[in-house]
């Protein structure tokens, strides 16, 4: 989906709120994500039945009670929510409630039984999953200037163009000193420039960060909304120690990855700073480790099943490719889990460190 781009150069944040959720943005085509991109939910059902195991242990920890929320942020459309109520034991499925939070209109084969909001629920008990939610919340970009000055980033929404337009000022400002500073005493001239400098601390003319206030904004109120249970985040991420230096700023169409423009004809992202975005008791571990904490291994079945039942063991290697998949290091495996307790211990404590 495309629209007529007004050739306004806007920064960034305001520019992708457009693009991605107005009235002709990308999230509204009939296609939905699964049309250009494949996430963890897409990629198996074993996805799902992970969450809806880590539900069962939020429903234990919070004593089992009479009605027990799992909220699907960013719901796409509704393939996480459907498929962990299905995978739900009968006992803890009858008190199960589902929740869609999408600001997309509601699909009309959706299950009548999961409700559609563009808000997530306020006052809940259970599990909030945002999964591949906050790379998509907009946000501004800033680039250092030839005297080491942070800009923020103008972008001119019918092709991409960018131009340099205000200092970084005030509560962004004040955020990237924090986690993704970009203020230097000395800046290097271009010929000074080297790979080795690639992974420097000390910025340089043209080095760029993501300024995620707003997804910082955006996860307290998410975690607010529940009050007992636990949120997570599963996203890409980097970490203070580790930002890149020319940001993670893209786009995806038709599933490859392609230039950022906000003109409604692509998904725009970037990689989150989870660190930034945990609150008070937050952890963050890889995907890797909270699927394996889950059950998801990828061990391949053994040969001896060939024998004895071939069609268990045709379908335990397909699983067990599904779940290399899920967990793969380069891959998916590497995404971040934001694992975000309210009101209870955190239910998933046993982690391998890779």
């Amino acid at each position: 989906m495309r629209r007529v781009g007004t050739g306004e150069w806007r920064g960034w944040r305001e520019a992708t709120e457009e693009a991605l959720y107005g009235p002709s943005g990308f999230y509204r085509g009939p296609e939905g994500p699964a049309g250009h991109f494949r996430t963890s939910v897409h990629a198996s059902p074993l996805f799902a039945a992970a969450v809806a195991r880590l539900l069962c242990r939020v429903d234990e920890a919070l004593g089992r009670p009479a009605e027990l929320a799992f909220v699907d942020m960013a719901a796409g459309r509704g393939e996480l929510v459907t498929g962990v109520l299905a995978a739900l034991p009968a006992e803890v499925a009858s008190r199960a409630r589902g929740y869609a939070v999408e600001r997309a209109d509601r699909p009309a084969v959706l299950d009548h039984r999961i409700e559609w909001l563009t808000q997530p629920p306020k006052g809940i008990t259970g599990l909030l999953f945002a999964n591949e939610w906050l790379d998509n919340v907009p946000v501004e970009v800033a680039e250092v200037d030839a005297a080491g000055v942070p800009r923020l980033v103008l972008v001119r929404d019918d092709d991409g163009a960018e131009r340099l337009g205000e200092p970084v000022a005030g509560a962004e400002a004040q955020w990237l000193r924090k986690w993704w500073p970009l203020v230097s005493e000395e800046v290097p001239s271009p010929e000074a420039l080297s790979e080795e400098m690639l992974f420097d601390e000390r910025p340089f003319e043209g080095a760029r960060a993501e300024i995620g206030l707003p997804r910082d904004t955006a996860w307290a109120g998410a975690v607010a909304s529940l009050d007992r249970g636990l949120a997570v985040a599963v996203d890409y991420t980097h970490f203070a120690a580790a930002r890149p230096p020319f940001g993670t700023l893209t786009g995806f169409r038709e599933g490859r990855e392609t230039a950022p423009v906000p003109d409604g004809s692509c998904d725009i992202t970037a990689h989150v700073a989870l660190d930034a975005c945990a609150l008070p008791g937050g952890r963050v571990v890889t995907q890797r480790a909270a699927l394996r904490a889950l059950g998801v291994s990828g061990a391949r079945p053994a040969l001896s099943l060939a024998a004895t039942d071939p069609t268990a063991y045709v379908r335990a290697l397909a699983g067990a490719g599904q779940a290399a998949e899920l967990t793969a290091t380069g891959g998916l495996g590497d995404f971040g889990w934001l694992l975000q307790p309210v009101g209870i211990p955190n239910p998933m404590l046993e982690f391998r460190t890779q």
